[in-house]
């Protein structure tokens, strides 16, 4: 942790000074006394020192916005450069034609970063519906078993307790059989009044099979400046009527077996061969002759899965990649199997849920928010 905090001040103070350093380039060329040089320096620091207010009561937005304003800076610097040597006008002076490749390519990347996080604010707040239909030749007693998913509410960061609750109204139009919430329900920053309303709204929810739901790595807490506890949060979802699964099967048909995973950071969680005799003992059958349905918050163990023989796994986690490149350097460095969507592995099939909101950054670049909808149909075998 402190070596993350050590780099994020490295980066935060390189990106402030070159945006100092482009808005002062924009500025005539110096001359005159030492009181105007510093002068026009201290003019150039104004925007990056209002930036740096902002990043006083919101830093983690503040430095987003700071980092795509120094990297579209430097790219629409490159561009510019390149377009002015092959169609710039040749008797303008050297000083005065960078002084306007500097305003322009400054002008360019404010219009590009604006556009470009006003879509990312759009993405992270506005929650789509995507639909997976899947087949399997098990039987699964109801045809087709619809799964309504959500994940990554982290609530506090989009939305508040109102707004979770008006998201159920979605899921709820969406006639799910069962609910799964995968992880992160609440964040470090996340109100009692918040949780506590949307426990109220998961509660209000109509299902054939209930509503399930498995912990993610920040349901417990990193610090302890939230106003309740994660025991206050587990009493208000079994309130409500939500079953918490810590490495448990429960069975939702007499052929339908649903395992909820502890936390990849919980120390001694069990492994997935463990949790598929579970299930063989809960129903006195062959694991085989289930459909299982794993609930895993994080998409990091699909070796394992797949080598035990799941049917469906659902996971979070990731956002989608949050905000893009995350997810394509989430999956080259090993952080994760998969940053989002679906993959089959053998016999199984993976889905990994983007959420319906983010951890505190209130932008998406690389995923829009979403709840997932999937449909499983037993397959006709005779035809």
């Amino acid at each position: 942790m402190l070596a993350v905090l050590i780099l994020t001040a490295v980066i935060g103070l390189f990106v402030f000074w070159y945006l100092i350093y482009s808005v002062h380039s924009t500025f005539p060329a110096e001359e005159g006394s030492t009181k105007s040089r510093i002068f026009r320096w201290l003019l150039a620091a104004v925007p990056a020192l209002a930036l740096a207010v902002y990043c006083r009561f919101h830093l983690v937005t503040g430095l987003i916005v700071a980092v795509h304003l120094a990297v579209f800076r430097l790219l629409c610097g490159f561009a510019v450069r390149l377009l002015g040597k092959r169609f710039g006008k040749r008797e303008i002076s050297g000083q005065d034609r960078k002084r306007r490749m500097a305003r322009a390519a400054g002008a360019l990347a404010v219009v590009i970063t604006t556009g470009y996080l006003a879509a990312g604010w759009y993405f992270a707040h506005h929650v789509a519906v995507t639909r997976y239909r899947l087949q399997t030749e098990k039987n699964i007693g109801a045809d087709p078993l619809r799964i309504v998913q959500i994940s990554d509410s982290h609530i506090g960061s989009t939305f508040d307790g109102e707004g979770f609750a008006r998201h159920m109204k979605t899921v709820q139009e969406l006639e799910p059989d069962v609910v799964v919430i995968t992880g992160d329900y609440v964040d470090d920053d996340s109100l009692r009044v918040d949780m506590e309303r949307c426990g109220e709204a998961l509660g209000s929810l109509k299902t054939t099979y209930g509503v399930y739901y498995v912990y993610g790595n920040h349901d417990r807490g990193y610090f302890q400046y939230r106003d309740f506890s994660w025991q206050d949060m587990e009493e208000n979802l079994e309130k409500n009527g939500v079953r918490i699964l810590k490495d448990e099967a429960v069975m939702l048909e007499e052929n339908v077996c649903l395992i909820g995973r502890e936390d990849r950071s919980v120390p001694g969680r069990m492994n997935m061969a463990e949790l598929m005799e579970e299930a063989k003992k809960l129903t006195g059958t062959d694991s085989g002759d289930l459909y299982t349905i794993v609930l895993d918050h994080q998409p990091c163990d699909f070796d394992a899965q797949a080598a035990a023989g799941v049917d469906l796994v659902l996971c979070g986690h990731t956002h989608g990649g949050h905000m893009f490149p995350g997810g394509i350097t989430g999956e080259l460095s090993g952080a994760y199997d998969k940053n989002y969507g679906l993959e089959v592995r053998d016999n199984t099939t993976f889905i990994v849920n983007s959420g319906i909101s983010g951890w505190t950054i209130p932008f998406k670049t690389g995923a829009a928010s979403e709840i997932g909808v999937i449909e499983v149909s037993q397959r006709d075998v005779h035809r």
